[in-house]
């Protein structure tokens, strides 16, 4: 489990959840377990936990316990499977999004510019879609959109352009031949920043990382019990501002709707006012701390 990540955030999570002995609670990015092992801490003995992880490393980090039970699902499933353990409502669930440390030390998994590897960074390792799909079959259209949108590049269409140019001369397959063929767009001084948002936004396409979140936000008003727990934390403001959304309005965009009487038409309060943050103490320890946002609602 080590070889995961330090859970971020592993305390507030914990007091977020507020977790009854008895409740069953959901943890949807098992990962390395880190979050799910305090979890069980905190359980009786008629208390549940399910684990959903779409990643087949996480299935070496199962918990043996009578308890636990884990789900080698997308976190987009939560109701369906959630409804196949006959675990409706359940009394909380917890969301750590974003790449585990693990998942970026695996060279061959292609997620990290530290390595050169096959361009892949698929979390679930039998989907069809790799980030060497997307580079080499997209169009030019596509990669612009997904460059602008999902890694937030100023001059995601000179990208894309650059992109479809170079792969005339052969495929783009590897880290090195994707950076090669990019290299003078690259801004000085910036080469980390400007390759981490590419890698971002091609690893949020190969792995439909928010629609499944969407997906999930939607289902978690429909499986949590009324006053149960939902606790969500994110790394990049994309995903942030989907969860912040979702919780003020019940929706992602646009104005909170009434219903005829005048009341909010949302199923959650907001525990917390505005994002928690690590501590300075714990981001000098963890540096993956340092960009994350916590949420904490309550089913109403």
């Amino acid at each position: 489990m080590s070889n995961y990540h330090t859970p971020v955030m592993l305390q507030e999570c914990i007091e977020g959840l507020a977790i009854k002995p008895n409740g069953t609670y959901v943890d949807v990015t098992f990962g390395g377990g880190g979050h799910s092992r305090e979890i069980m801490k905190h359980l009786g003995s008629d208390g549940r936990l399910l684990a959903f992880d779409q990643d087949v490393d996480a299935q070496q980090n199962v918990i043996e316990d009578g308890r636990f039970t884990f789900i080698d699902q997308n976190f987009r499933y939560l109701k369906n499977f959630t409804r196949l353990h006959d675990a409706i409502p359940v009394d909380g669930i917890l969301a750590d999004l974003g790449v585990s440390s693990y998942q970026f030390d695996q060279a061959e998994r292609g997620f990290s510019t530290r390595f050169d590897a096959e361009l892949d960074m698929r979390m679930n390792q039998l989907s069809d879609l790799s980030a060497k799909e997307v580079v080499n079959n997209y169009s030019e259209a596509d990669l612009h959109r997904i460059f602008g949108m999902y890694g937030e590049i100023q001059n995601a269409k000179s990208l894309a352009k650059t992109i479809v140019t170079a792969r005339l001369n052969g495929p783009i397959i590897t880290i090195a031949d994707l950076k090669n063929a990019i290299s003078n767009l690259i801004p000085r001084g910036k080469e980390n920043k400007y390759l981490a948002q590419v890698f971002q936004a091609l690893r949020i396409e190969v792995n439909q990382e928010l629609e499944a979140l969407k997906d999930f936000l939607i289902q978690t008003s429909e499986v949590l019990a009324v006053g149960g727990r939902l606790v969500v934390m994110s790394y990049h403001s994309l995903e942030d501002r989907l969860v912040k959304n979702f919780i003020a309005k019940g929706k992602f965009s646009g104005e909170l709707e009434k219903d005829i009487y005048g009341n909010d038409n949302r199923p959650f309060d907001s525990v917390s006012r505005g994002a928690i943050t690590a501590t300075d103490e714990e981001i000098s320890n963890n540096n993956r701390a340092r960009s994350a946002k916590l949420r904490i609602a309550v089913k109403r």
